[in-house]
């Protein structure tokens, strides 16, 4: 049986094995990095925390992960995925039960600082492992389905971390301390079964018998043959990687703009505090993410086109996040949608440009440095959006601020031009 015939079966396996544990892994992830959002009110009256030390403490995890992400990279590439996933995944459940503990503006300074440290491997950790693991033509798709973990947790945790706000009193103790804790102590038990579930790479996979892990590895490398074999200095000098990097920082501007403001967003939309209704509500723009995530980076892989698919989806986001500023609740709750939609259905599709560029600890640490400018549009959106709201005493400012930083991140991804579709279109038909 030739390699083209027995791949689509051992691409599937390697599908039904890989993405549910990873999915399951972002969802835990993005719950302890995003779930301050839902304890923001309760959480800032408690402890005493201003709106400033707020924003500073949601952008200073990005700030220790960004400079982090790259080495990471590497240190998973010499210590295996198994190893380092699990250790980082305990580690950050940790500090997430932590951050119940966290009752003053020094402690959850802290507390986020280590986090950010903690979670810094995870998520380059994961784009790169999916390179190692699938061939380049299934590869927006699959990171689709790992992108998938995101609107989950939003759509499915947001209802959970609204629960346990609901458990505030409960011995002794608010309901934003049981949302830390007992979000905290799923990411320690996932982290310590990484270690027995998951492989290194297609040679160590278990659930491939040897046949299947030989045709595996031989189209892999097939791939990896046609692509760059710069060094990790020339990478780093590459004026595309750059350009890749500028592009994903404003992605990244996008979703965090748009995530830690949510739930209450919503809420004033709906001329309330948050609650469990408010949580419910706010899912609802995840849902719609979780299909547009779905099926955007399948038509892409069907179609073989990236560059246009990720910037017609992303400028839509950022138009829908400014116009829901100035229309009707109900029209502001679909433009929401369309705004979530968006921001998560790009990155699958726009992940699959690099990762067709280069190979090795070149591809490994580019990935990381993408990463890193995502990590520090991340941190800006927050502040961004607060600054803007100040200065021009309008909440709507600030949406509109995130809006346009967007759409000129579409127009970038515009300018990379057809170079990097033309060369993802003929390495993936060799």
């Amino acid at each position: 049986m030739s390699i083209s015939t027995a791949l689509p079966a051992i691409v599937s396996k390697t599908k039904w094995r890989l993405i549910p544990f990873m999915l399951m892994l972002y969802i835990l992830a993005f719950l302890d990095r995003s779930n301050i959002g839902f304890a923001k009110e309760t959480y800032q009256v408690d402890i005493g925390l201003s709106n400033e030390a707020y924003a500073l403490g949601a952008g200073l995890f990005f700030v220790v992960y960004a400079f982090l992400g790259a080495p990471a990279n590497l240190c998973l590439r010499k210590f295996g995925a198994r190893r380092w996933i699990g250790m980082t995944t305990l580690v950050w459940g940790a500090l997430s039960v932590a951050m119940g503990f966290a009752d003053s503006e020094a402690k959850f300074l802290t507390v986020r600082v280590l986090l950010g440290i903690a979670e810094a491997g995870f998520f380059p950790g994961m784009i790169y492992l999916t390179s190692q693991w699938f061939p380049q033509a299934n590869r927006a798709s699959v990171m689709g389905l790992f992108y998938m973990g995101a609107p989950l947790a939003m759509a499915f945790g947001s209802p959970l971390s609204g629960a346990l706000l609901e458990l505030h009193g409960w011995l002794g103790h608010p309901g934003w301390f049981w949302m830390f804790v007992i979000e905290g102590i799923l990411a320690v038990a996932a982290g310590a079964w990484t270690f027995s579930y998951l492989d290194d790479t297609p040679a160590h996979a278990r659930f491939l018998d040897a046949k299947e892990r030989e045709t595996l590895q031989q189209q892999l490398a097939k791939e990896e043959s046609s692509k760059s074999s710069a060094t990790i200095g020339e990478a780093l000098k590459n004026p595309r990687v750059w350009h890749l990097a500028v592009i994903y920082g404003t992605i990244q501007c996008g979703v965090y703009g748009l995530i830690f403001f949510l739930p209450t967003q919503v809420a004033s939309i709906m001329g309330s505090s948050v609650n469990f209704m408010t949580s419910v509500i706010t899912a609802v723009p995840w849902l719609c993410a979780l299909f547009g995530t779905f099926f955007i980076p399948r038509y892409s892989d069907k179609i073989q086109e990236r560059r246009k698919i990720a910037a017609i989806t992303f400028c839509i986001g950022g138009l829908a996040l400014m116009a829901s500023a100035f229309v009707s609740p109900y029209a502001a709750i679909i433009a929401l949608c369309l705004a979530a939609t968006a921001f998560f259905a790009c990155q699958p599709v726009f992940w699959a440009i690099p990762t067709s560029l280069l190979s090795g600890s070149a591809l490994a640490v580019s990935i990381g440095f993408i990463n890193m400018f995502g990590a520090f549009f991340s941190f800006a959106a927050p502040l961004i959006r607060v600054h803007a709201e100040t200065i021009f005493a309008s909440p709507a400012a600030g949406l509109v601020s995130i809006g346009s930083i967007v759409v000129l991140g579409a127009l970038a991804i515009i300018a990379l031009g057809k170079q990097g579709s033309a060369q993802l279109s003929t390495q993936t038909n060799k």
